[in-house]
C-alpha cells in the first residue's frame, strides 16, 4: 500500500459540457459578423471619377423625385377630397333632380280623345331604374357605359380609348369619342350644377351648349362632379336621373315620355326590341327618332341588340327574335296626322299655356283624324295626278263644321311638318271672285232676289285720281241681262260690280267683315273683284256663316285644356257661332245661288255622289291664286292653290285643280255618310218693275227688285257706263 498523495486530475471540462462550451465558443464571433460588414461597407471606397460622380447624381435625382412626386399626390388627393366633399355638399335631393326640363309639355288630343299630337317637352312621369323594363335598363349600360357598376364615376379606360381614337382619326383628343360614363353623361345633363338664369342675358339654347362644351378645364370639373355623384347617390340613383332626364327624340325627355310616345306604352312593359330602341335614340335623338326615320331607327336597334348579346344579357335566340321583329311605332306615333293643325292650336292658345308652357297641359280639339287623312290623301292624289312632276307650286285645304269647328287642315304639300309655314292660316292672298258671294250676300239682304235681272255690258267708272276703270270679264264677252243666280254661277264681273256699287262698297265691306274677314279690305270699287286679301281659314269660316244661316263664326280648334292630373278645365273654346250678319231667308236664297256655282257653274268639277253642294271658285290677276270654298250640309271646305313667291299659275284657275282637290277631299269626306240636302231656298220668279233711286244715307231693307240696276247706277253715277279706258283682267 502505498502512501503517496493521489494523483490530481488534469484542469478540463467534463466531456457533457465540453461540446456545449465550444459551440458557445464558436457562437461568439458569429454575433460580431454583421457589425464588422457594415464596417467593412462604410470603410469600403466608393468608386471615383466621373461614373462615381454621375452614379450619385442620379441617386439623388431619383430620391428628389420620389419625394415630390409623393408629396405633390399626397396634395393633389387632398385638393381632390377637397373638391369632392365641396361639390357633394351642393348635390340636392335626389328627388330633385328627376324632371329637368325648363318648358312643360302639350298632348293634344282629337275629337275623340285620341292623342295625335304633342308639343313642348314631354315628361311622362318618374320612373327609377328598378321600376322600367329590365331590358331597357340593359340595354342602356350596354350601349352607354359597359363598366357602370364597376367604376368610380370616371373611367380612366375608357377615356383612354377614346382619346386615342379621336388621335387617330385625326380629330383632337377631346372632339368626338368622349369616353363618358353614365355618372359623367348625368354631370352634363345637370350642367354641372349650374341651374339656368334668365336674368343673366344668356339664352336657353346658349345655357344648353355652355352645359355641352369639352374644354380641358370643363372635362377635369365634369370628373370631379361625377366623384362627388358617386359618393352622394348609389349607381340606380344615378341611373334613374339619367332615364328620367336624357332627350330621346320627338320632344321627349324621359324612358317614360319616349315609350308612351313611341309605343304607347309605358316604360315597364318595354320589350326588348322596343328598349334596344330607346337607348338607341341617345347617342343622336333627332337623327335617330322613329318619326323621322323609322328604318334607321331599327338598324340602330339592331346594333343594340347585339351589344346586348354580346354582353350576356340576352340569349342568342332572344337577340335573334328582337332582330328579325323590330319595334314599330304606336298608331298615334304613326299617324303624321295635324301637324299644321297642331301649329295652328298651339298659336292661337293662351301663350302661357301652350308657346312658353311651364306647366303639362292636355288640349282636347275639334280635329277629326279620318277627316284629316282625307284632306291630306286628296291633295296628294290630285298632285301626283293631275301636277306635272317637279311642280312647285303650293296648296292649302280647309275642312270645317258650319259652327267653325275645324276638322282638318293641310298648310302644304308637305304634310308630316311641325313650326313649318301654314298657308291655311297665315298665308294672305288676294281672294279674287271667291269675294263675291259676300257683294250677293248684302244685296240679298236689303231685298234682292235672285232672279233679279242686271246688264252684263261693257261698263266703265271714273276713279278719282286715277281715271276711267273699265273691268272686264274672265272670257272677255258679254252677256247682256242676265239674273243674278246666273251672274254669280258664271263668275261675270261686271254684274258683280254693278251690285257692289248698287247696294254701297261700305255695305259690302261691312257684311264682309261681320263673316269673318278680318284684314284690310280694298277701297275702290275692285273690292267687287277680290282685290282685299284674306288667309284661307277665314275665308272658309266666312262660308261657313252662310252655310249655318247668316250668322258669323270664328274657327278653332281648341275645345278646352287642362293640367295634366287635373279633371276640371282651366279653359274652354273661344270660338264658334257669333252675332247675326244677314237674315237666315237671305243666306238660304245665297245657298241656292252658289248650288247653280255647282251644279251648272264654274264649280261643276266639285260634283259627286248626286250630293246637293254649293261653292265659290276664284281666281286673281294673272292667276297668282286660286281657289275654290264650298260646302255640303255637313261640313264646309275651303282650298288655295298658288306660288309662295306670287309666280302665276299656269292654265290654273279656281274651276280647275283647286276645285278637283275640293272634289278628292270631299269625296273622301263623306264616306259612309248619309246624303243630306242643302239647307236653301228656290226664290219666287222675278217680277220686273223699275225700283227707286238708292238713297245716299245707308239703305234699309228693300222689298224691291233690282231687274234694272243699270238705271239706279245712272242715276248715281251720272251716266258713267260707257266703254273705255284701261281694264283690270276679270276674275273667275
Amino acid at each position: 500500500m502505498s502512501d503517496s498523495p493521489k494523483r490530481k486530475r488534469p484542469l478540463v471540462a467534463d466531456k457533457r459540457n465540453s461540446g456545449k462550451a465550444s459551440r458557445v465558443a464558436k457562437k461568439a464571433p458569429a454575433k460580431k459578423a454583421p457589425a464588422r460588414r457594415k464596417a467593412a461597407r462604410r470603410s469600403a471606397p466608393r468608386r471615383g471619377g466621373p461614373i462615381g460622380w454621375l452614379s450619385a447624381l442620379v441617386r439623388w435625382v431619383l430620391r428628389l423625385i420620389w419625394v415630390i412626386t409623393w408629396r405633390v399626390t399626397a396634395v393633389a388627393l387632398l385638393l381632390l377630397a377637397l373638391a369632392v366633399g365641396y361639390f357633394y355638399t351642393t348635390l340636392p335631393p335626389l328627388e330633385a333632380l328627376l324632371d329637368g326640363r325648363a318648358r312643360g309639355s302639350v298632348t293634344m288630343l282629337d275629337r275623340n280623345g285620341e292623342v295625335f299630337a304633342w308639343r313642348g317637352d314631354q315628361f311622362g312621369g318618374v320612373v327609377t331604374a328598378d321600376s322600367v323594363s329590365p331590358h331597357l335598363k340593359n340595354a342602356v349600360i350596354a350601349t352607354e357605359d359597359k363598366r357602370f357598376y364597376q367604376h368610380f364615376g370616371v373611367s380612366p379606360r375608357g377615356v383612354a380609348s377614346a382619346v386615342r381614337i379621336n388621335l387617330s382619326e385625326g380629330r383632337g383628343p377631346l372632339s368626338g369619342h368622349g369616353g363618358s360614363t353614365i355618372t359623367q353623361q348625368v354631370a352634363k345633363l345637370l350642367c354641372l350644377g349650374e341651374p339656368y338664369d334668365a336674368t343673366s342675358g344668356q339664352t336657353e339654347r346658349e345655357y344648353e351648349a355652355e352645359c355641352r362644351r369639352s374644354s380641358l378645364k370643363r372635362k377635369a370639373k365634369e370628373a370631379v362632379y361625377s366623384m362627388a355623384m358617386e359618393a352622394k347617390y348609389s349607381k340606380n340613383d344615378i341611373l334613374s336621373i339619367y332615364l328620367n332626364r336624357a332627350y330621346m327624340g320627338g320632344g321627349a325627355f324621359g324612358a317614360e315620355a319616349a315609350a308612351q310616345r313611341f309605343f304607347g306604352k309605358p316604360a315597364s312593359a318595354l320589350k326588348p326590341a322596343e328598349g334596344a330602341m330607346l337607348a338607341g335614340l341617345l347617342t343622336a335623338p333627332t337623327t335617330l327618332s322613329p318619326t323621322n326615320n323609322l328604318d334607321r331607327s331599327q338598324n340602330r336597334a339592331a346594333t343594340v341588340i347585339r351589344l346586348m348579346q354580346d354582353q350576356g344579357y340576352l340569349s342568342q335566340a332572344e337577340a335573334d327574335k328582337a332582330i328579325n321583329n323590330p319595334a314599330e311605332l304606336s298608331e298615334a306615333a304613326e299617324a303624321k296626322a295635324g301637324g299644321y293643325f297642331a301649329d295652328w292650336v298651339m298659336s292661337s292658345g293662351p301663350e302661357f299655356f301652350t308657346r312658353n308652357t311651364t306647366e303639362d297641359v292636355i288640349i282636347k280639339t275639334t280635329l277629326d283624324q279620318r277627316i284629316q287623312r282625307a284632306a291630306e290623301e286628296g291633295l296628294n292624289w290630285v298632285f301626283d295626278n293631275k301636277v306635272r312632276a317637279g311642280s312647285k307650286a303650293q296648296a292649302a285645304v280647309v275642312i270645317m263644321s258650319a259652327d267653325g269647328a275645324v276638322r282638318g287642315m293641310v298648310g302644304g304639300r308637305k304634310t308630316n311638318v311641325a313650326g313649318a309655314f301654314n298657308r291655311a292660316s297665315q298665308a294672305m292672298r288676294q281672294t279674287g271672285s271667291a269675294f263675291k258671294p259676300f257683294i250677293y250676300a248684302a244685296a240679298l239682304d236689303l231685298g234682292y232676289s235672285p232672279n233679279d235681272l242686271i246688264e252684263d255690258a261693257p261698263y266703265c267708272l271714273d276713279i278719282p285720281g286715277s281715271g276711267q276703270w273699265c273691268p272686264k270679264n274672265y272670257t272677255n264677252s258679254f252677256k247682256g241681262n242676265v239674273t243674278l243666280t246666273t251672274a254669280l254661277k258664271d263668275s261675270l264681273n261686271i254684274p258683280a260690280v254693278k251690285v257692289s256699287e248698287s247696294v254701297g262698297r261700305d255695305i259690302v265691306s261691312q257684311v264682309a267683315t261681320s263673316f269673318g274677314i278680318k284684314s284690310d279690305l280694298a277701297a275702290g270699287p275692285a273690292l267687287a273683284l277680290g282685290a282685299s286679301e284674306s288667309t284661307l281659314i277665314e275665308m272658309t269660316g266666312a262660308y261657313a256663316g252662310i252655310l249655318n244661316g247668316g250668322s258669323s263664326v270664328k274657327p278653332y280648334g281648341l275645345v278646352d285644356l287642362t293640367l295634366q292630373g287635373e279633371t276640371e278645365p282651366l279653359m274652354g273654346t273661344s270660338g264658334g257661332i257669333g252675332e247675326r250678319v244677314i237674315q237666315e231667308d237671305a243666306a238660304l236664297q245665297l245657298v241656292y245661288m252658289m248650288e247653280k256655282v255647282v251644279s251648272e257653274g264654274t264649280g261643276g268639277r266639285a260634283k259627286f255622289g248626286g250630293r246637293e253642294l254649293a261653292g265659290k271658285t276664284g281666281t286673281t290677276q294673272a292667276n297668282r291664286d286660286a281657289w275654290f270654298i264650298g260646302f255640303s250640309a255637313d261640313y264646309v271646305a275651303g282650298v288655295w292653290m298658288g306660288y309662295d313667291d306670287n309666280t302665276p299659275l299656269t292654265g290654273v284657275s279656281g274651276g280647275g285643280l283647286p276645285t278637283e282637290i275640293w272634289h278628292e277631299v270631299m269625296v273622301r269626306v263623306h264616306e259612309g255618310m248619309p246624303n243630306r240636302p242643302l239647307p236653301m231656298i228656290v226664290p219666287a220668279p222675278a217680277v220686273v218693275e223699275a225700283p227707286p233711286a238708292r238713297q245716299q244715307t245707308a239703305p234699309s231693307r228693300r222689298q224691291d227688285p233690282v231687274s234694272l240696276i243699270d238705271q239706279v247706277l245712272r242715276d248715281i253715277f251720272g251716266g258713267g257706263s260707257s266703254q273705255g279706258g284701261s281694264a283690270r283682267p276679270g276674275n273667275r
